[in-house]
């Protein structure tokens, strides 16, 4: 396939305007004298918003060119007999040949293993983990704490209605993971030799997602979409054999000899205990597992702190940051709802920066444990809301996670540190989500006015001091930070700007250990996605789900008993 880069088209072009790119970029009126031109078509493989100059905007596109396979030999020789003009040279740096990975699922191992792979956890690692075994002939075995997405979506409205929280589905437990309650994004920093980035977006769109996902540069799903095509991915592990169960948690690990032979498992609604025998089991449990965490760290599970970032959601109107980026409000151009990324190191060293932004999105109470709070931003599909919400964090490293309930070298330090912040914000907000006008923040006295907060947070919320949850420097860093982003955003530190607090599960808290085969000291137990520390968002765990998937299908196959 020949592939095109850079065609650069203002906003508001017709599909006319891209196949005449294409027709100057290959020269066809030189290859082709009279307009002969052969049927051809082409197929979007990018495309991103180029707004450097405003108000001129532009899209900016990949296309890869479908033609058949005597006329694309026919134009690569010409461009290539005529690379010493100017004009086709420069075209040429643009013209890519070189063949697109596609990802293919391994093929199975020769070592025989008699009972099913158990997963834990139906976020995105394990889901994508389990479709992987699932098309293999494994027939894995999915157990999530949480309920199915629409019952556990009813729970979440009743919850930021102002009902009882459920601890074991909310926005951080139940089919989908957190991701479920987020806005959505796809895209992700980490490299794709193999192909698997483009499988697990092509994935979601075979399973209801829009196709754009495939190609935009910053895709996303939204919370709405996302929902159902959970929910048409458990349908094809279930049809391939495999067995998905809600509302059932993992409480206990059983080891001999150094290897995995069973787990226990819960039910959160009568506590029913099963015991599951497996010789294989990945461990997709979500950054919010805090209860299977400290059950992992009393067994001897290697596990290590690792760094994260806290501090708030911060909310803009949607127009103001639209007015960054493209000068005007987004819906008069036709154009995507605006985001915005913004870093800053702080004279004393602390990093600040901006994380999961959410265009047209709402801050959601994201809690998952009794007597605490934490915030989210979700969006959905359409990013329609008048607000923009993104968090606005500060890393932090063991140094900070120092407190009374485990030693500094603790494992789980970090985790306990959450705790204790999300604690703390439960009791400023009187069990709501606390709120507070940046310009208050930085005075340190409580907001009058909060009324924002009505239309921009899912869940109920209480003007609040949010001085003091975080220590002094974090939130020094946070406050120099906001106003050197309003050097070049104006009236980002503008004084009705409001925080949500807090966010604090931006990443897991700790890793745990696996070796080169992507396992425990456990043979058999597989650590994977983002709770285990080895992924940060949708595509990532995504991706590190299949990578756990991989390695127990090129070791193993079923023995065919067990089918």
């Amino acid at each position: 396939m020949i592939r095109i880069r850079d065609i650069k088209l203002p906003i508001g072009h017709d599909r006319a305007a891209i196949m005449d790119e294409i027709a100057n970029m290959i020269c066809l009126d030189k290859i082709y004298p009279g307009n002969s031109y052969p049927d051809m078509s082409y197929r979007i493989l990018r495309k991103s918003v180029d707004a450097r100059k405003k108000p001129d905007i532009f899209f900016v596109y990949t296309i890869g060119l479908l033609l058949g396979p005597d006329d694309e030999d026919h134009i690569l020789r010409y461009l290539h007999a005529h690379s010493n003009m100017p004009k086709v040279k420069k075209r040429l740096e643009r013209i890519m040949t070189d063949p697109v990975t596609e990802y293919e699922i391994p093929e199975c191992g020769s070592r025989l293993t008699g009972n099913r792979p158990v997963i834990i956890g139906a976020g995105p690692a394990g889901l994508f983990c389990a479709l992987l075994l699932a098309r293999r002939g494994f027939r894995p075995r999915l157990f999530e704490r949480g309920k199915c997405v629409d019952e556990r979506s009813a729970d979440v409205d009743r919850f930021w209605g102002g009902g009882k929280l459920s601890t074991d589905s909310n926005v951080q437990f139940g089919e989908g993971g957190a991701g479920t309650f987020s806005d959505g994004k796809l895209n992700t920093l980490t490299k794709d030799a193999l192909g698997r980035h483009g499988f697990v977006l092509r994935t979601f769109h075979e399973h209801g997602a829009k196709e754009d996902i495939i190609y935009d540069a910053k895709p996303h799903i939204g919370t709405d979409v996302l929902k159902s095509v959970v929910k048409n991915i458990r349908n094809e592990i279930i049809s391939l054999g495999g067995q998905v169960c809600f509302n059932s948690k993992l409480t206990d690990i059983l080891v001999e000899d150094g290897k995995i032979v069973s787990v226990k498992i819960t039910d959160v609604l009568t506590g029913d205990i099963k015991n599951i025998d497996t010789s294989l089991c990945v461990l997709a449990i979500g950054h919010s597992a805090r209860d299977t965490f400290e059950m992992l760290c009393a067994l001897g599970i290697p596990m290590q702190q690792k760094n994260f970032a806290v501090g708030f959601r911060m909310i803009h109107p949607q127009k103001l940051v639209d007015k960054w980026q493209y000068g005007c409000d987004h819906e008069d151009l036709d154009l995507p709802a605006a985001d915005y990324k913004v870093a800053n190191e702080t004279e004393k060293g602390r990093r600040v920066y901006s994380f999961c932004m959410c265009p047209g999105g709402y801050v959601v109470n994201a809690s998952s444990e009794d007597k605490s709070v934490c915030v989210n931003g979700m969006s959905e599909s359409a990013r329609s809301g008048t607000y923009a919400n993104s968090a606005i964090i500060c890393a932090v490293t063991p140094d900070d996670f120092a407190q009374d309930d485990v030693p500094a070298d603790h494992p789980l330090a970090g985790m306990y540190y959450q705790r204790r912040i999300e604690a703390e914000a439960f009791v400023r907000g009187s069990g709501h989500v606390p709120v507070q006008m940046f310009k208050d923040f930085e005075n340190g006295t409580v907001s009058s006015d909060t009324l924002t907060a009505r239309d921009a947070i899912k869940g109920t919320t209480a003007a609040a001091d949010l001085r003091g949850i975080f220590s002094a420097d974090i939130d020094e860093a946070i406050i120099e930070s906001i106003h050197k982003f309003g050097y070049t955003r104006e009236e980002f530190d503008a004084k009705d700007a409001l925080l949500a607090g807090i966010e604090s599960r931006t990443s897991s808290p700790v890793r745990i250990v696996r070796n080169e085969n992507l396992e425990s000291n456990v043979a058999g137990l597989y650590p994977a996605g983002e709770g285990a520390g080895y992924a940060g968002g949708i595509v990532s765990a995504a991706v590190d789900g299949m990578k756990c998937a991989e390695s127990i299908i090129r070791t193993y196959r079923l023995e065919e008993k067990d089918v």
